[in-house]
């Protein structure tokens, strides 16, 4: 408690000493810094000549927050550190990130540091000097004019506090807030979010507070992250087989409860425990009145503990963002309970893992808040949905494990104690913002988990899996995106774009055909010899590698000499178009076609079935004697010549000494075969009890 004690009157000294300058229209608080610190010959002290102006500014406001000078806190840099950390080239970065990142963790110990107009100006001011550190990157920033920040400066200084961001989600929420700014954060975006975030915690807390399904969540300590239902314009209805009922949803860190609505009160809550290992599947839905498909806006609910599935329908007149927002959420704590029972993370852990859950859909919910132009992919926004669409995701999830266990990903000199930084935990944040209590460790310094992990020198292991995952899914989107190009309509249109594609595949069989047939005597004839030749020696492995070998080669060579242009787009010449007359007919045909083969099918099944069965002797016994002799010729000849008995077999049966037996063979098979009764087939109707 003294320790908790003296932060906070150093931070309310520091808020009281600034709050004139930070909060003053008519002359920016840089300048009153200025001012204070002196020009740069004659401020001692308070100015480091390897930093640039706004680097100062920050490093002096971080030694006061810290109640140490800059001096002191640049020798306690030096001693922390590794050499290579001090070099020259990067030192002021890596000092103004260790000053930052101290002072951070010292400040976030401080009640409501949320809504704190300082916090916010001096984690915006610390992603500004971070593009700027050093005395030679620019000279003084107009500091009066709407300075903006980058996405690297945001992802390294950010996630120092959990709840405004974390690796998994940097570029997405970076991406959301500078939607309208060319990619540059601006400081009203960004305050604009801090307050989001602190409307939602707030909101957290009092429906965490409140007198909702308490005796359900008492047990486990369960936050209620979200409610729907109680406002009359939008209602949710939960259906299950026919039947629906409208009523309130919610959504707590565990559980998704239901609550059909009376009159003047709600049912006993249906409980769909979303931590329990039951194969669960959540996915969005078709729903519609009396169990029809044709309202895009529910989400499906299944597991082996429910008989049937449930549908949550979430009606909306035009879109269905209610229904993806609830997915994502529903979805995102299904996850992250899935990878604490993956991972067995009991304790500390999986409290931690909930936690930084918690700060994703209360991330979420403040960008949604916002009123941002931009459509929100609501996935995008939330770590372990992000894991889930990215590939690699699964091993990106193995490396944070290592994290939250506390086990070293890397063992390598630049990863020694004094060449990292590490965000503050989760439950650390969380405790100091009275989201939670510090009931599961003794003290919130005390808690050994980093989640964040931000090496001096090069990305951590996690951050670099991150940056090539998304690497990864941007080729992937980009594919993707061809693939819905090139997805046309009408059937007729499809079968001919599938007819041009199998062009050189069908000249190659109608050339091997020709071979067979022995259109062309020499060329058959060559061609035989040289591949009985190839399977008597026992090159048939060594031909079709070879093979392989010639057509990789050509596809290299194309690559390399081959200019990509309109001549590699395939041209097609799509058929007339139809009337919808003509339309419907060929349907009809198309299906009696495909009733046609069906029923085929059927009876080759049925007379093979009535040939196993000995339903029918004299067939049956001349099948039996044809299977003996094959396994008799597998059993003694060698492998080598059945292939070559098959080859000549196919590719000699039509040539011009043997074409005349091979048509009478053939011909008696088919007698053969057409006199083979189909077994016989007994349909039995389904007895149904109408009722009135």
């Amino acid at each position: 408690m003294t320790m908790m004690s003296k932060t906070r009157d150093v931070l309310e000294g520091v808020v009281k000493d600034r709050s004139s300058k930070w909060f003053s229209r008519s002359r920016s608080a840089y300048h009153e810094d200025f001012e204070e610190m002196g020009t740069p010959s004659s401020a001692g002290k308070n100015w480091l000549p390897e930093l640039s102006p706004v680097a100062n500014i920050v490093v002096r406001t971080c030694s006061r927050i810290l109640d140490i000078s800059m001096g002191q806190l640049k020798e306690k840099f030096e001693e922390e550190v590794l050499e290579s950390i001090k070099h020259p080239s990067h030192y002021a970065k890596n000092f103004l990130q260790y000053c930052s990142f101290r002072a951070i963790e010292l400040f976030i110990q401080a009640p409501g540091f949320l809504d704190d107009k300082k916090f916010r100006r001096l984690t915006f001011d610390m992603m500004v000097a971070w593009e700027v550190p050093a005395a030679a990157s620019q000279p003084l920033l107009n500091m009066d004019g709407d300075v903006s920040v980058g996405s690297d400066a945001f992802a390294r200084i950010a996630p120092a506090v959990p709840i405004i961001s974390n690796v998994f989600v940097n570029d997405t929420i970076f991406e959301v807030l500078t939607a309208s700014t060319g990619g540059r954060l601006h400081f009203s975006a960004y305050d604009k979010y801090i307050n989001g975030l602190e409307n939602a915690v707030k909101r957290l807390k009092i429906q965490s507070d409140s007198s909702l399904l308490v005796a359900s969540r008492l047990q486990r300590g369960e936050k209620i992250l979200e409610v729907d239902g109680t406002v009359t314009g939008q209602p949710v209805l939960e259906h299950v087989g026919t039947s629906a009922w409208l009523g309130r949803l919610v959504l707590t860190d565990y559980a998704l409860y239901f609550q059909a609505n009376r009159m003047v009160s709600y049912d006993n809550a249906k409980t769909y425990d979303l931590s329990e290992k039951l194969d669960q599947v959540v996915r969005p839905e078709l729903t519609g009145p009396w169990g029809t498909r044709l309202f895009d806006k529910a989400v499906l609910y299944k597991s082996k503990s429910l008989s049937e599935p449930v549908l949550m329908e979430f009606p909306e007149f035009k879109r269905h963002t209610r229904r993806d927002y609830w997915l994502s959420i529903i979805h995102e704590v299904l996850l992250a309970h899935r990878f604490i029972n993956k991972f067995h993370l009991s304790g500390v852990q999986r409290d931690e893992v909930l936690l930084n859950t918690v700060f994703g859909i209360l991330r979420l919910q403040a960008l949604r808040d916002m009123n941002s132009t931009t459509p929100l992919l609501f996935g995008d926004l939330l770590m372990f949905n992000a894991c889930d669409l990215l590939p690699g995701g699964d091993l990106i999830l193995e490396i944070f494990a290592k994290m939250s266990t506390g086990r070293e990903v890397e063992h390598t000199d630049s990863c020694k104690s004094g060449s990292r930084l590490f965000s503050t935990s989760a439950l650390v944040t969380g405790c100091n913002m009275g989201v939670i209590t510090a009931t599961s460790f003794k003290h919130p310094n005390e808690v050994g988990i980093v989640f964040g992990e931000f090496t001096f020198r090069k990305v951590s292991p996690l951050e670099k899996a991150i940056k090539e995952s998304r690497s990864s899914h941007k080729k992937l989107v980009l594919a993707q995106a061809t693939v819905d190009g090139v997805k046309l309509d009408g059937i007729d249109t499809n079968l001919a774009v599938m007819k041009e594609l199998l062009s050189p595949v069908v000249k190659l069989g109608n050339r091997l055909i020709s071979l067979v047939y022995w259109d062309d005597f020499l060329k058959s004839a060559v061609f035989c010899l040289a591949f009985t030749c190839i399977i008597i020696r026992g090159w048939l492995a060594y031909t079709f590698a070879l093979l392989l070998v010639l057509f990789a080669a050509a596809i290299i060579l194309m690559r390399c000499f081959k200019q990509p242009g309109p001549a590699d787009k395939l041209k097609v010449v799509p058929p007339p178009p139809m009337n919808t007359m003509e339309q419907l007919l060929a349907v009809q045909n198309g299906i009696t076609q495909v009733e046609e083969l069906i029923q085929d099918g059927n009876v080759i099944l049925l007379k093979i079935r009535g040939l196993l069965l000995s339903i029918f002797p004299q067939p049956t016994e001349k099948c039996a004697i044809v299977l003996i002799a094959t396994a008799l010729l597998l059993a003694f000849l060698p492998g080598k010549y059945i292939v070559l008995l098959v080859f000549l077999e196919i590719f000699t049966k039509y040539s011009p000494l043997r074409r005349a037996d091979t048509e009478r063979t053939t011909r008696r098979l088919k007698e053969w075969w057409f006199s083979v009764p189909a077994a016989p087939v007994l349909l039995e109707r389904r007895k149904e009890d109408k009722k009135k």
